[in-house]
């Protein structure tokens, strides 16, 4: 059921490995939070530099080194600032646009455009709740609008590939059950030929005290 597809994504397989898709949202998480800071921070490092220098004219320094060293940490404070900034958000966007997609995915077991603009609404709804209800709407809005190229991209992504994420998935599990039944029929037999062997021995004493009587 969708309920069940739904717990298997937390929980690790046979090997103590969490399901692809699970992998996947935290690599997307990571990737987010970093090109969040890059975007947030290589601007923000710029402007800072550029601004010390215009405002350290009148300054003195022991040599060029020493402004230069004075720039790039009043730059790298901004950088780390502002950096921070954006890669939280980035990472806390792109974390919960990939739960809900993959969980819509996992849930009715089938990847479609719909889950990737669901998605995006409800995200783009939450980062604009505390704006109101105006801000409500405009980030539902555009959390649709975001989902709907994002969403479109991915499943070309998956069809270039040959094997979509369901598709991948019932595999998956349809080659561990046939190992699963293997290693059920290898025991099996291994237990139907050790049981005659067993039997064997008791067979012959029975004989042999059958024996014993019968010349009394």
């Amino acid at each position: 059921t969708g309920w069940e597809r739904l717990s298997e994504l937390w929980r690790r397989d046979e090997r103590q490995r969490f399901p692809e898709e699970t992998v996947n949202i935290v690599k997307s998480a990571f990737t987010g939070g970093l090109v969040g800071w890059l975007y947030g921070g290589l601007p923000a490092f710029r402007q800072a530099r550029k601004a010390f220098i215009e405002r350290s004219h009148g300054e003195l320094f022991q040599n060029r080194a020493d402004a230069l060293q004075s720039a790039h940490r009043a730059g790298l404070r901004s950088f780390i600032r502002y950096g921070w900034r954006w890669s939280w958000r980035v990472a806390a966007f792109v974390t919960v646009f990939n739960t809900v997609s993959t969980g819509l995915s996992v849930y009715r077991n089938k990847s479609t455009i719909s889950n990737f603009a669901s998605a995006g609404a409800l995200t783009g709804a939450l980062f604009r709740l505390h704006l109101g209800l105006q801000g409500l709407a405009g980030g539902f809005v555009f959390g649709a609008v975001f989902g709907i190229p994002a969403g479109g991209l991915l499943i070309l992504m998956q069809s270039l590939a040959g094997e979509t994420w369901e598709e991948k998935r019932s595999r998956e599990r349809r080659e561990l059950y046939e190992q699963k039944l293997a290693e059920w029929q290898s025991r099996l037999s291994v237990t139907e030929v050790l049981v005659p062997e067993e039997s064997n021995p008791q067979e012959g004493w029975e004989t042999e005290t059958d024996r014993e009587t019968r010349s009394f």
